[in-house]
């Protein structure tokens, strides 16, 4: 559709290197600078779909750049400033190579999971007797490997990452700290909202001095579940579905329309009436987390207004 930041190919200056991920795009700037710019790709089952959503990458840029200036002071972050409503400039890291997954709900992959009668995921215990989007008596961490370009990340659990050597023990133990309190810090600004934090997960790294450093992004649409408060036990007494803001209907549509990225499977087409309510829903989903109305940016020209505020940004920096 027009009008969608699907693609990019800059080349700033002093650039070294870019990364196209699944749905953002990292470009290296010197040895320590990192400016991300947020697509408007959209990915389920680790696939990035053939059709962009327009503004979605807006709405998860200035998301994910609005938490970390809210979670600052729980763990430091690597963002520096926002120069476009689809970048963020900040200091690169190393990534530790561990999703933490974070579930306050038996919802999503965990819910398919204990459908098929496991009772373990990621070493972690799951209560019997419990029924899809049932809230756990605690927030459990069920970590993922980060997988390279193309590949699925999969479950993993806190004592096979530190055998493997992936993490080491004290500083895994950091990591669940901070995903513990980030988490928690999650769900209040939720309810502030009217909402419940369902799940989400945390990306960190070390910045050039060594010190933790929360990566990415945290609490959009892409890397977290929301379901309204409002409704939610009833719901859930009738054994209806919540009503949720997440990306989870786009994975529900596809699972309805055969492909849950398996091989041999082929992604469905995708008719631009459906594409229309995924920008609606991740819309709704910035308005209502975020209290603020959302202006759409110009979009006539995006790559050509990316790539302009960067170079000013750089330029002036």
């Amino acid at each position: 559709m027009s009008g969608t930041l699907t693609h990019t190919e800059f080349s700033f200056p002093g650039q070294t290197q870019v990364y196209h991920g699944k749905v953002r795009d990292v470009y290296s700037i010197g040895e320590d600078l990192l400016v991300m710019v947020a697509s408007d790709r959209i990915s389920a089952f680790d696939v990035v779909l053939p059709k962009g959503i327009p503004f979605k990458g807006q709405v998860l840029n200035q998301l994910a750049y609005g938490f970390m200036q809210q979670t600052a002071d729980i763990v430091p972050n690597w963002t520096l400033a926002m120069p476009d409503p689809n970048v963020t400039v900040g200091k690169r890291c190393a990534p530790y190579m561990v999703e933490m997954v974070i579930r306050g709900y038996l919802t999503g992959h965990a819910w398919r999971e204990y459908r098929e009668g496991k009772r373990e995921l990621c070493g972690v215990s799951l209560p019997e007797g419990m029924k899809e989007h049932d809230r756990f008596p605690a927030p459990i961490i069920t970590p993922a490997t980060k997988a390279e370009k193309g590949a699925h990340d999969e479950d993993i659990s806190r004592e096979q990452i530190i055998a493997r050597g992936i993490v080491s023990e004290a500083e895994y133990a950091q990591l669940e700290t901070y995903t513990h309190r980030l988490f928690e810090r999650g769900t209040a600004l939720a309810a502030e909202k009217g909402l419940l934090l369902v799940d989400t997960k945390y990306e960190f790294g070390k910045d050039v001095e060594g010190n933790i450093t929360l990566i990415d992004e945290i609490h959009t649409p892409d890397s977290s579940r929301y379901f309204y408060a409002e409704g939610y036990e009833k719901r859930q007494e009738r054994g209806e579905q919540q009503k949720q803001l997440s990306k989870e209907f786009v994975r529900q549509w596809l699972i309805e329309n055969h492909f849950q990225g398996l091989e041999g499977q082929k992604i469905p087409e995708i008719p631009d009436a459906f594409v229309g309510s995924v920008t609606d829903r991740y819309v709704e989903l910035y308005e209502k987390i975020s209290g603020k109305r959302f202006e759409k940016a110009a979009h006539t020209d995006v790559l050509a207004r990316v790539e302009a505020n960067v170079n000013r940004f750089l330029s002036e920096g």
